[in-house]
């Protein structure tokens, strides 16, 4: 289960037979100690503003998005005549971030609202319940009974998972 070199950073290797992982097979948690490598990129938090780039889906918002970029350019171009390549660039590129974030808008990151709420616990406890039943008296109703209930409680976690990630 272990390769060799890695057998001196393991603390502590647990069997958790009463864990209910909807399977025939126990759940084995270890204690590990370990040193992590942390890129140079991932060390460094950037602060970068993200846009809202979905909003482009919207016709309107595609439409207002490109008026403004063709105000700002034709009015660079008016100004645009003196100067160098180098600013002119610089300038193009600032018009059209100020452009897109008037018209776009700040992406806003999702709050975590936890999926997993009280009406999944009672389903999770109620299967917990038909299994134990059934491993007290393992007949052929109550295999039935355990496989209808597990697929109810597969079905209603996909559903409220596909929700949560909807919203």
């Amino acid at each position: 289960m272990i390769d060799g070199w890695s057998n001196s950073g393991i603390l502590d290797i647990r069997n958790f037979r009463e864990a209910d992982c909807d399977t025939d097979h126990y759940l084995d948690v270890a204690k590990v100690t370990g040193r992590l490598a942390v890129s140079k990129q991932a060390a460094q938090t950037l602060d970068v503003e993200r846009l809202n780039l979905r909003k482009l889906s919207e016709l309107e918002v595609r439409k207002q998005y490109r008026i403004k970029i063709s105000n700002k350019l034709t009015a660079l171009k008016i100004l645009s005549d003196s100067e160098n390549i180098n600013r002119a660039c610089e300038t193009i590129q600032e018009n059209i971030k100020t452009s897109a974030k008037e018209s776009l808008g700040l992406y806003e990151l999702k709050l975590h609202k936890p999926w997993f709420d009280e009406n999944c616990l009672r389903i999770l406890d109620k299967k917990k319940q038909v299994k134990m039943q059934w491993l007290q008296n393992p007949n052929q109703s109550r295999v039935y009974n355990l496989n209808t209930v597990k697929r109810e409680t597969r079905r209603h976690f996909r559903k409220k998972e596909k929700e949560y990630l909807k919203a």
